[in-house]
């Protein structure tokens, strides 16, 4: 009774009492929340918090402050201590923020006759450099963030880099590689080689090997090559060598550019290019491009009697460093392109007698020396000399191709279906219009990409195999890629690289002859 006493005792405590008891209980913990309130609580825990946000501070952005100096001290130059000059304009600035330069923090700190002057007269070499630019770089100094229009780019950076202002030629680089575009890109690639900007020019080196054939474009390959500096003034077929192959010729060379189709199709965009370099006048629509270029060619041999190969002449000489890069055992494997080679007259004779001895050495050394393909890693052989070739897919749905030529009986079938991406050795299950291997297994060394693009030919989605070394027998399959249906958008590009053969090293003079394979039928 004692204890049930207490309980109903304590249970009958006025209810003020009852706050106060829990409230006293602890100085962080107030109980009375947990509870129905029939009272104010006085707790201590309250009046913390509140004077806990007293005491934060509020962090608020004074507009006023960088407008104020912007336009106070810039637009208006009020307190100015010295006068800029330059290209017909002038700006009243102060020395304290001209410092941030590092061309006029050395022009002030040193003995230069300028440290002294109070209007100083800027010499302007650059031709990328206006007045407007200038109106920025100069305004950068007296705010914290510049807003840099991608068309005024070029300029800014021309001027942020004479200016020696590192953080703004950063920013330059920066909104260069995000507006990377069939429009910008050879004057951003020009602009880069310039000023040193070695991101931005692999960037636009990017953007060009896969775009240079998946979005051949008229205006593109008028300006590809033929923008170069201290060149803009001369017509192409008298711009130095070095000046037409500049931009062309490592994206010729490449093992990473995208090809659609075959090696053919390199050549044929090297014609086309060539073509417009000589005829920049040339305005038509591109599927009349390879016919005009041909019979441009054709008229030069003509009426004009030329027989020794274009390249040789004083208008196809400073186009043959590019044509150097054309992966040729990959054209005439094919009688079509053979022939097409031969008529055009453009490489000189030499050039193909060296493919075709090559070639033909390799075939015998698949047929009587046992070659059945690349079995070790030799990444720098696979780079610069494997075939290059490559299909677009319009749209989802069952793909089976192969690529046209001679391939050392190597009949190697592509299927896309059900997003596998399937290589088959074909033997004796399909037709096959060529010779075809019958030799248990073949060695094949690889890299299959796929990539889509968006309007402006920037990378959606892109997957790659890397280097890989497979061997088939016959008629077998295999998977080369699974592809994860959220990450596949259409059009999508594929592009090959394959190595049927085995790297040759030639034979040293000084080596012995083999002994003959030929033996005697009793």
């Amino acid at each position: 009774m004692g204890t049930l006493g207490s309980r109903m005792q304590a249970s009958s405590q006025d209810p003020e009492e009852e706050v106060e008891t829990a409230c006293a209980s602890g100085k962080h913990g107030c109980e009375c929340r947990k509870r129905k309130r029939t009272a104010h609580c006085d707790c201590d825990s309250e009046p913390d918090e509140e004077d806990a946000l007293l005491d934060t501070p509020r962090r608020k952005k004074l507009k006023s402050t960088s407008k104020y100096i912007y336009q106070t001290l810039f637009l208006n130059g009020e307190n100015s201590d010295i006068r800029i000059c330059a290209l017909g304009q002038e700006w009243n600035l102060h020395k304290v923020y001209l410092c941030q330069s590092g061309y006029f923090s050395s022009m002030f700190s040193g003995s230069w006759k300028e440290s002294n002057m109070m209007v100083i007269p800027l010499e302007i070499p650059d031709q990328n450099i206006d007045t407007e630019a200038l109106q920025v770089v100069f305004g950068s100094l007296y705010r914290d963030d510049v807003l840099i229009k991608p068309s005024r780019v070029v300029s800014i950076l021309a001027a942020a880099c004479m200016l020696q202002l590192d953080g703004l030629i950063q920013q330059c680089g920066e909104t260069m590689k995000e507006n990377v575009s069939v429009k910008t890109v050879c004057g951003y690639y020009s602009s880069a080689s310039i000023y040193g900007l070695d991101s931005v020019m692999k960037k636009c080196q990017e953007w060009l090997l896969n775009n240079l054939m998946t979005h051949q474009n008229v205006d593109l390959m008028k300006e590809l090559g033929a923008t170069p500096v201290n060149c803009k003034s001369l017509p192409s077929s008298k711009l130095p060598r070095e000046a037409t192959a500049d931009v062309m010729e490592p994206l010729i060379q490449s093992s990473d550019l995208f090809v659609m189709q075959v090696e053919m199709d390199v050549y044929t965009a090297l014609k086309k290019w060539m073509f417009l370099q000589l005829n920049p006048s040339w305005d038509g629509p591109i599927k009349q491009l390879l016919a005009d270029a041909d019979t441009w060619l054709c008229k030069r041999r003509t009426e004009l009697g030329e027989e020794e190969p274009f390249l040789k002449t004083e208008d196809g000489a400073p186009f043959t460093p590019v044509f150097r890069h054309v992966r040729l055992q990959y054209i005439i494997n094919d009688l079509a392109s053979a022939r097409i080679l031969e008529r055009d007259n453009i490489l000189p004779p030499d050039w193909l007698t060296s493919v075709y001895k090559s070639q033909w050495f390799a075939m015998l050394r698949t047929e009587h020396d046992n070659d059945n393909g690349p079995q070790d890693a030799n990444k720098e052989e696979f780079e610069s000399s494997s075939m290059r070739c490559g299909r677009k897919l319009t749209k989802d749905g069952d793909y089976c191709w192969r690529w046209t030529g001679f391939n050392f009986g190597f009949d190697l079938l592509v299927t896309y279906t059900n997003r596998f991406i399937v290589f088959k050795r074909n033997t004796l299950s399909q037709p096959c219009g060529g010779a075809v291997s019958l030799q248990p297994r073949r060695h094949l060394a690889y890299r299959l990409r796929l990539a889509s693009f968006d309007n402006s030919g920037k990378l959606v989605c892109s997957r790659s195999t890397g280097y890989q070394l497979l061997t088939l027998e016959k008629d077998q399959e295999y998977v080369v890629m699974n592809l994860d249906s959220r990450l596949l958008s259409f059009p999508l590009y594929v592009c090959c690289n394959f190595q049927y053969t085995s790297p040759h090293m030639d034979r040293r003079p000084d080596a012995p002859e083999p002994e003959s394979s030929t033996r005697s039928v009793s």
